[in-house]
């Protein structure tokens, strides 16, 4: 193959060689190729402007470290030298890292001591964060507890809020020293670990290692810090909470028995800490932070039941003395045996079964293991009482204790919970992140005071406590079967208008304009966003007209959309009509769904079921209306005369616009054809002048050129004549010398 190619080159070049015509047009081929392809290449260009170089995005007096070229390297070194470090990743054009830097920017002005704040740009193309990261949202805040993590904050970017997670962050475990130390702290936590460890060995035993990274990774699913964690040191305060072994894990819980980690059952490693702490904690109140945009975060809460919902003002860094209030009734109501002071000095056990047969004296029978349970049961009638032990005993299987439980007075709070079928689920919400839905819930204007509502998605009610009553008093009311409370209805207040033909309902108003019996109601209900009802304003309007003058009837309209009625006035659908006649408001009468919506069948509506009470009063409205209604006929009559003049002149004046219109527009055709004769004739001369300009120039050229021969012809004959001039002279002289010679020979001779 490649001798045939060689011998082909050589056979061309030998050609070229020969004919070198041939080998410049090859050359010139060549060039005429690669020049067009040259200059289409060198023509595209990028279209994209290159972007500019990024800027510092938190001021420079901040006490952060800005890595605003997008330089990771360089924020791993800075995370190397820290034990607490915070990392900032940011875009600069993202509306929630603007908002969220002057947060960050005063965290770090507080805790610039003790922790590292880093700032990352993550959008600069060049930087190594846009090329390693891939991150769907801005801003992404992590920490690192020396090299632990990242730990992810998902919670509200504010500063209070960022701080005291930080503060959690920075110090997962908390120490006791003392039994009251640990007394205060299972006081004040809904949901406290406590580990205790032995530092004789080593000065941190591998178990301690491994609660402390179960104290950090319970952080990323508990961003609200209701879990918290604790570390025992002394055997005696140990004892407190029946830990006696050394690495041994304390669940508390309130209501329920308090466990210990099965270390037998599972691995003492950080994921089954957490998954044990999680799946076996206590959750009397939540906290719920709805996104704020479409979401099913709050729906999905309200499902699971009534919920009652607190909406507070809170600081995370500051005790909230309201917050304590509502915890404690909370733990009333879901203490269901014994009181909350036995649950949290005595521990408990797994399992727990009460007789309330046996009187104050209560049989408990507590088991470490659930088919204890069962085996105990088969074998002991629980009615009969036997002390088989003085106390709890949670390393053992089973145990049987008798005490005296005081019970809770019928209308007391405490033990509600299981003495009510309505079990109430109990969430905080701040007010400050979440005031535009407690509007909605129908919260008042001032932020500063606490809302509380009880919210019953199944049924669709909620009800709103007022600043009169007490909170215990308030859910006692809802848990009785025959509540008293009022459903509260969300209304919306329409601007303050002029006197209108059809009144405007809400929430508040509705009762006491459709229930007045003195006086018949026609409501339309209807909906913003229904296209049919705006469709049907100008026919209600038209009847308000009509029934104008009656004084004893009115036309009136809700949005249903914005204003909450109670169910037996409600409709199935918009638009909807109904008529409540005065004395009898129980008889209201739907408008028929398969009757078209006009004038003639709302007004038959109206008088039929106005006449459906006899006597003479009907009659006399109807009088009133076809009195009104002839007025009316005899006022569009007229109308109608003074519209078909009026016509009637548009009409002739429209004629004569139309007659002058065509004369003016023979007119513009006639000197339309004018133009173009005009412009014919001007082409033509126009022609016709440029050839005599064009003959003038060619005469004059001719006569310069005829100037310049004659210029030369006189040189010429002036140079002749003087030619002709000295050939004369020089014959004369000849002649002359000639006459001279031979006068001389004469002479001689």
């Amino acid at each position: 193959m490649l001798r045939r190619v060689r011998a082909q080159l050589r056979q061309a070049v030998d050609q070229m060689a020969k004919r070198p015509e041939l080998c410049c047009g090859a050359i010139l081929l060549t060039c005429a190729l690669i020049l067009p392809l040259t200059l289409t290449c060198s023509r595209v260009k990028s279209v994209v402007a290159s972007p500019r170089a990024p800027l510092r995005f938190f001021p420079a007096e901040a006490p952060l470290a800005d890595l605003f070229l997008g330089q990771l390297e360089e924020a791993d070194r800075l995370l190397e030298e820290a034990d607490v470090s915070l990392v900032f990743y940011y875009a600069p054009w993202c509306a929630h890292c603007l908002a969220a830097r002057q947060h960050v920017q005063q965290v770090a002005l507080r805790l610039a001591q003790q922790v590292q704040f880093v700032a990352v740009n993550c959008w600069w193309h060049q930087g190594r964060c846009r090329k390693q990261k891939s991150f769907f949202q801005y801003p992404v805040i992590h920490l690192f507890y020396r090299r632990v993590g990242p730990i992810e904050y998902r919670g509200p970017v504010r500063a209070e809020y960022l701080e005291s997670f930080i503060q959690r962050v920075s110090a997962p475990l908390t120490y006791l020293p003392s039994v009251r130390a640990l007394h205060t702290f299972l006081t004040q936590h809904q949901q406290a670990v406590v580990g205790y460890f032995q530092f004789n060995s080593s000065p941190q035993p591998a178990g301690y290692i491994v609660f402390l990274l179960s104290a950090l990774h319970a952080l990323r699913r508990d961003q609200q810090g209701e879990v918290r964690f604790a570390v025992v040191t002394n055997q005696a305060v140990a004892g407190g909470v029946s830990l006696r072994e050394d690495e041994s894990v304390y669940l508390h819980r309130r209501l329920n028995s308090s466990l210990v980690f099965p270390r037998t059952q599972r691995n003492f490693t950080v994921q089954a800490v957490c998954d044990w702490v999680f799946e076996n904690r206590e959750s009397i109140i939540h906290w719920i932070q709805p996104t704020g945009a479409k979401s099913y975060s709050l729906e999905a809460e309200l499902q699971k039941g009534p919920a009652l919902l607190t909406f507070l003002p809170h600081n995370p860094l500051a005790a909230n003395q309201l917050l304590t209030q509502v915890t404690d009734v909370a733990l009333q109501y879901h203490s269901c045996s014994g009181s909350q002071e036995d649950s949290v000095s005595v521990p408990r056990c797994c399992r727990s079964l009460l007789d309330p047969s046996a009187g104050p004296s209560v049989c408990e029978l507590c088991v470490s293991h659930c088919w204890a349970l069962e085996l105990y049961l088969q074998r002991v009638s629980l009615s009969s009482c036997r002390s088989v032990q003085s106390s709890y005993g949670v390393f053992g299987r089973w145990s049987v204790c008798c005490r005296s439980v005081p019970r809770p007075p019928p209308d007391s709070i405490t033990g509600l919970q299981c003495r009510s079928n309505k079990t109430l689920r109990f969430y905080l919400l701040d007010t400050q992140l979440h005031w535009t839905l407690a509007q909605r819930l129908g919260a008042s204007a001032d932020q500063s005071l606490p809302f509380i509502t009880i919210i019953n998605l199944r049924d669709e009610t909620h009800y709103v406590l007022n600043h009169t009553d007490t909170l215990a008093d308030f859910i006692q009311n809802f848990s009785v079967s025959y509540s008293p409370l009022h459903r509260h209805l969300v209304g919306h207040k329409p601007q303050q208008q002029s006197q209108s033909l059809i009144q405007e309902v809400t929430s508040d108003s509705f009762l006491h304009t459709v229930m007045d019996s003195q006086r018949d109601v026609l409501l339309l209900y209807y909906s913003v966003w229904c296209g049919f009802c705006s469709a049907l304003n100008h026919v209600f309007l038209q009847l308000a007209r009509l029934l104008q003058g009656n004084s004893a009837l009115t036309v009136a309209r809700v949005n249903v959309g914005r204003n909450d009625l109670p169910w037996e006035f409600m409709v199935d659908h918009v638009p909807s009509v109904l008529f409540f006649p005065r004395h009898r408001k129980q008889m209201s009468v739907k408008f028929p769904e398969n009757t078209p919506m006009t004038v003639p069948n709302l007004l038959r509506f109206v008088l039929q079921h106005t006449e459906s009470g006899g006597g003479a009063e009907p009659r006399s409205l109807l009088e009133a209306e076809l009195q009104v209604l002839q007025r009316q006929v005899f006022s569009l009559h007229r109308a109608r005369e003074r519209l078909s003049q009026q016509l009637s002149v548009l009409w002739r004046e429209n004629r004569r616009l139309t007659l002058h219109t065509h004369t003016l527009q023979t007119q513009n055709a006639e000197l339309q054809e004018q133009s173009l004769q005009l412009e014919t004739l001007y082409r033509e001369k126009t022609r016709q002048l440029s050839d005599t300009v064009h003959r003038l120039q060619e005469l004059a050229d001719a006569s310069e050129e005829l100037l310049k021969e004659n210029s030369l012809l006189r040189v010429l004959l002036t140079v002749l004549r003087e030619r002709d001039g000295r050939d004369t002279e020089r014959q004369e002289e000849e002649g002359q010398e000639a006459a001279d010679g031979q006068e001389g020979k004469r002479e001689a001779s």
